[in-house]
């Protein structure tokens, strides 16, 4: 998805910003950093955790996308604006957003990057970051009678971000990725501050498409047709096999080639147009496929047949080397065939 090995960090300002307005502080003026060490340290806390990323959004406005906030301040920093002062308009959108009661205190980064690489292109970008809870760390120091002590401080460090967007200045209205964590108290950083919407590209084709197959398996199926949990399965697989082993989707070609069956092919259609309208989102017919997406989601398709408490069977290839039935006194089976094991 995105690499950022031949990346730079061109300038970043720091903010500390709370819902009470006296421990607010900010700067009038943005750093940049002072070595190649401080530059790289400062990527791997702010770009690492966007390496698997795997949704991207854009910005929305209903009426007209100048009128999105943050738009208009990224728009302005990428068109060379002042950047402190832009870096502080910043600060003081996301307190006018920062209303509920239980929104925490925070550092607030925002950070220009330059040559960040998507899709085999290069392009500048922002990030913005709001850390709410640091990591603690031990740091030794030594005195100058060569004695060896301990302190213990809290900091930022590597692990996660709590509240991130990172902002690549593509074709507007940009390609934006979001980190949320911490976010059961409220949906701010999202709905209101960033007001970003799903962007139709290629891996949200993908993400989508997946999730509406999944759904389709697993909740419409068996509600619609007498169908064995081993089968269920096996079309899970191959919906999945597919896009493992295909660089471009068709979806003509994905019903046939998974379902091989008309009466599943109309039911799915119909599925299929009921889910993206009551979902609101569009999935191209044809597209390019993300890898990336795929082995996210793959994760999630389950190809475990549970038999009681006593057997888990993990499918994954042939459906035909597997056979069900019923003994004489009631009790259920399933027959499996294979060469070897190991």
């Amino acid at each position: 998805m995105i690499e950022f090995t031949d990346t730079s960090i061109e300038t970043y300002a720091l903010h500390r910003i709370s819902i009470d307005h006296a421990k607010n502080i900010i700067n009038d003026q943005s750093f940049a950093p002072n070595s190649d060490e401080e530059n790289d340290i400062l990527k791997k806390v702010f770009l690492r955790p966007f390496i698997s990323s795997s949704t991207t959004y854009e910005f929305k406005h209903d009426v007209d996308i100048e009128l999105n906030t943050l738009f208009k301040l990224s728009n302005d920093i990428q068109n060379g604006d002042n950047y402190a002062l832009k870096s502080i308009n910043i600060h003081q959108h996301l307190k006018s957003v920062s209303k509920h009661p239980n929104i925490k205190d925070g550092d607030l980064f925002v950070v220009k990057f330059k040559h960040l690489q998507l899709h085999r292109n290069f392009y500048d970008g922002l990030g913005i970051y709001k850390i709410e809870n640091k990591e603690s760390f031990i740091e030794t120091s030594e005195n100058s009678s060569s004695e060896i002590g301990i302190s213990f401080k809290k900091g930022i460090g590597t692990k996660r971000l709590d509240k991130a967007c990172l902002i690549l200045f593509t074709e507007e209205p940009y390609t934006v990725f979001v980190i949320d964590n911490n976010s059961s108290e409220t949906d701010y950083w999202q709905n209101e501050f960033l007001k970003v919407g799903y962007r139709n590209d290629h891996i949200n084709n993908t993400n989508q498409f997946l999730s509406l197959t999944k759904s389709y398996l697993t909740e419409q199926l068996p509600s619609e047709f007498e169908v064995s949990k081993a089968d269920q399965i096996d079309l899970l697989n191959r919906s999945v096999d597919y896009f493992k082993n295909h660089e471009s989707f068709d979806k003509a070609e994905f019903e046939n080639e998974v379902f091989q069956d008309n009466t599943l092919i109309e039911s799915f259609r119909s599925f299929d147009s009921s889910y993206r309208k009551e979902n609101a989102i569009d999935i191209a017919d044809d597209f390019e496929i993300s890898q990336q997406a795929v082995k996210k989601q793959a994760k999630v398709f389950k190809s475990v047949l549970k038999l009681d408490k006593n057997f888990h069977i993990y499918i994954h290839g042939d459906r035909q080397l597997i056979e069900q039935g019923i003994e004489k006194d009631g009790r259920k089976y399933y027959k499996i065939y294979f060469d070897k094991e190991s």
